[in-house]
Formats: C-alpha cells, structure tokens, sequence
C-alpha cells in the first residue's frame, strides 16, 4: 500500500508513519519543511518514506505526488490550543485546515490514478460543547468556534466524493501519549502539584495515540468504512476522575486544581478546548467492529507512563 500523508511530523502523523513503514507499505511525507522531515524520518530508517516539500495553502507540482496511492491521510491543521484566539490566529486555525483540505481534494481531482479513500481528520470541537448533553456521530453540530472550523473542515473533504473517492472523517478526541495534551500535565503531577483544570467536571473525551493509528489504518484498508467516525476512547471521563487516576498512576496527589482564570490569562478563548468539554461515544467506531487496545483512561494511562 503507497499512502500520501499531511501533518505527518505531527503528534500522530509520526507515529502512522512509523506503523506504515515497519509493516511494509510506501509512505509519501508532504511537508512544509523538507529538511525537517528528514531528520524526523531518517532514510537509513525509513527506507519506504519519500518526502515532498509542499505549501498546503496552494496548488503546485506536490499535488501529482499523490498519483499512484492508494490512500491519503489529511492530518494537517496548526495547533488549537497554542496560542490566545486573536482574529488572526483563528483565521489561520480555519485556514490551515480548510485551505489545506482544499488543495488535498483538488490534487485527487487533477490526478488519473486516484487513491481510492481520504482518511481526513476532524475533531469532537463539531460538536460544541456541554456538561450534560451526549454526543454521537448522528449528533448535530455545535455553535461555536471549533464547531464553525470543523464544519467547514469537514465540507471541503466532502468534496473528494465527487472524484470517486471513499471518504472516512475521523472527529479526533484529546489524544494521550507521551508528548501533547498529557505531556503538558506531567510536569505539575512531578512537582506535587497537580490537579483538576478548572471545575473538573467537564467531560474529557479522549483517545490513545495507538488507537488513533490503528483506527486510521482500519480506514484505510476496510472498504466498508466510510463516513464520519468520532475517534473517542469508548469510557470519557469528566476531568477530576482523569486527573485522580493519572495522578494514582504516577504515584502523586492530585489535589491542587489549576484556576479556570490562569488558563484564560494564558491561552484566552483558546481555554475553553480544555475548561469546557462535551461526553462524546464513538458509536459508528464500535459498530464498525473497531477494537481498541485502550479503552479506559486507566489502561492507556499504565500504558503511557509505565
């Protein structure tokens, strides 16, 4: 299997990459920076991996890279919760993720030898948030923000459909391994002093890094998938029972909340992605036979950190 990969330096990006390569498939990495991506996947490595400089915010000669895969995975989209959200930083958020999946569709398009599935990433943000309300793949889309740029996100993958191209939307929860969101909690657990964000009663939807992988690569290779599927762990926890388990884990207390107001002063309306949450089940994932490796906080948690 050849796959044509966006955002693979990423978080997950570089974790599919590695499964694609030890299990015998070809991977093309397109990329912002080629001599990044070098280093990240080393050609004494990473045998089965070219790389490709591209601008995902245009068109260009990269687009005739994904003639001949057999599959694509749209990873690409700068990091939510990095920055406060001034009118600029969100315009970037919408564009790198609307833009690029733009320019991912219309490549499929231009292409004679199509691949035959865009795996394309989304995020349980669809939804909006809530405390109370539950939320499936049928639900409806939330209000806000998020919701806003996974909507339009979402849109121009549809697009790929008219190509002929079987479309599988993966709405990513919070994804744990070491590194990201939980490699930012880590260091006030190590300290002593760790604790609930904000009131610890918001939901926190979330998934292990290895069954993201795992759930793209069912997509890529079950024709039968196709749709939207939330990449949620099948028990979400509100914040406290996370955060008191992986402080049972490391062996810390987990007594100490971090204020809402910190957070806020910090990252602005870029705080709500982790002071406000919404319980998200992955019901079309487990109908589709998806088995996880991880399915509760406890388990990926012993996993990660042991």
């Amino acid at each position: 299997m050849k796959v044509a990969v966006t955002g693979a330096t990423g978080f997950v990006g570089t974790r599919l990459v590695e499964r694609l390569q030890s299990e015998g498939h070809s991977t093309v990495v397109l990329t912002r920076s080629a001599s990044s991506a070098e280093k990240v996947f080393p050609k004494s490595t990473y045998s089965n991996v070219e790389i490709v400089a591209y601008n995902p915010m245009e068109s260009g000669s990269w687009q005739d890279e994904i003639a001949g895969c057999d599959g694509v995975v749209n990873l690409a989209g700068e990091a939510i919760a990095e920055q406060r959200w001034t009118p600029e930083r969100k315009q970037s958020l919408m564009d790198s993720r609307k833009i690029t999946t733009q320019k991912v569709v219309e490549a499929i398009a231009k292409v004679n030898s199509k691949p035959s599935v865009l795996v394309n990433a989304s995020a349980i943000g669809f939804y909006g948030t809530s405390e109370t309300a539950t939320f499936d793949e049928t639900s409806p889309s939330g209000n806000d923000f998020l919701a806003e740029v996974c909507q339009a996100w979402e849109a121009e993958a549809s697009k790929v459909k008219e190509s002929g191209t079987r479309l599988v939307i993966l709405r990513f929860g919070i994804i744990l391994g070491m590194g990201g969101a939980l490699g930012k909690l880590l260091t006030p657990f190590k300290l002593f002093a760790g604790g609930p964000i904000g009131s610890g009663r918001q939901w926190f939807a979330w998934i292990h890094r290895e069954d993201v992988v795992n759930l793209i690569l069912r997509a890529l290779t079950h024709s039968d998938m196709e749709g939207v599927y939330n990449a949620t762990a099948p028990k979400p926890v509100r914040m406290a029972e996370m955060t008191t388990v992986l402080g049972e884990v490391m062996n810390r207390p987990s007594w100490l909340p971090v204020p809402s107001i910190a957070l806020e002063a910090l990252l602005g309306d870029g705080a709500k992605v982790v002071l406000e949450g919404q319980e998200v089940l992955p019901k079309r994932t487990l109908a589709s036979g998806f088995e996880y490796q991880y399915p509760t906080i406890r388990q990926a948690l012993e996993n990660i950190l042991s």
